[in-house]
């Protein structure tokens, strides 16, 4: 089992130890909180060399912040566990999470960052390329292939608002698609300059450890350095499901503006609830999401007492 502070229930459970979880986790350590952070140790972004757009970490590899940021939270007695969470329940007073080892762990309030996964559509080369030449978020990785060879791969609905966003970083931009858009989509997509090119994606093409193509299937290739597409983004939100949280129809859980769920003293912050958000994003929305815990935990204790006055 893992070792951790005993077996006393902690104030706080974060299900989660990527830039949401642990910027909360820190919030609340600060706030003299007692705050346990469970970290399954697989990130949504374990394949990107470098992050970009966080204001003084731009260009840090992913690992590193999360590095820095353990060891912060451990400068205020946060408490972060390696493991699996396997089930969350409700206790009489407050969430039981168990771990895939067998280990329970105890809380008053719950905050799940457990973020999404993104599924790529069936092309062979493209998931073994995610997170380098194949990418999503131009905001986050245009920079690095500006003026390069730029495919984008139809996914769904926003794949042209996509295709329309990277000619921002080059101008030589192929939107491949099964089939080609009409309308005002062509003409917006023909003012900004993209070729587009009708047909099924076969493969990528990769040589000497680098993107150079896309083949479809009538073997036609289309030359490219880098690929960008929109993934399908799952949310892990098992945690919240075990407990009843009210989920929308794509799957991601309901939340009001601070992140709090329909289940009292339950929270939900970073890419589990916005799956597109950035890095700065996620943490950003969990200190928010923190901070309300805080003021959640100050009011039950001022009921508390009050009662215990009044008995």
């Amino acid at each position: 089992m893992s070792e951790h502070l005993g077996n006393e229930q902690r104030e706080v459970l974060i299900i989660g130890g990527g830039p949401a979880g642990l910027s909360a986790a820190l919030v609340l350590s600060r706030a003299r909180r007692s705050v346990t952070v469970v970290d399954s140790g697989e990130p949504r972004n374990a394949t990107v060399a470098h992050m970009q757009g966080f204001l003084s970490r731009d260009g840090m590899p992913p690992e590193e912040l999360r590095k820095i940021g353990r060891t912060e939270v451990r400068g205020y007695g946060g408490e972060i566990i390696d493991g699996v969470a396997e089930r969350t329940e409700r206790t009489a007073d407050g969430f039981a999470v168990t771990l895939r080892d067998g280990t329970v762990l105890h809380g008053r309030r719950l905050l799940v960052t457990t973020g999404v996964t993104d599924e790529l559509p069936d092309v062979p080369g493209l998931r073994e390329r995610w997170g380098r030449e194949v990418q999503m978020c131009p905001y986050c990785h245009g920079w690095e292939v500006r003026d390069q060879k730029i495919v984008v791969l139809a996914t769904g609905p926003m794949s042209v608002h996509q295709a329309l966003l990277i000619t921002q970083w080059s101008k030589d931009v192929v939107f491949v698609t099964a089939e080609a858009p009409g309308g005002a989509d062509a003409d917006r997509l023909a003012a900004r300059g993209v070729t587009v090119v009708e047909g099924e994606p076969a493969r990528l093409v990769v040589e000497h450890d680098r993107v150079t193509g896309l083949d479809l299937a009538d073997g036609t290739t289309v030359p490219c350095d880098a690929v960008f597409l929109g993934p399908r983004m799952i949310a892990r939100s098992g945690p919240l499901t075990d407990l009843g949280c009210e989920l929308t129809e794509e799957g991601q859980v309901k939340t009001d503006q601070f992140g709090l769920t329909s289940v009292p003293g339950v929270w939900a912050a970073g890419n589990v609830v916005k799956p597109a958000g950035q890095v700065i994003i996620a943490a950003a929305d969990a200190v928010w999401s923190a901070g309300m815990i805080n003021m959640d935990l100050v009011e039950e204790e001022i009921e508390r007492e009050l009662a215990a006055r009044a008995a």
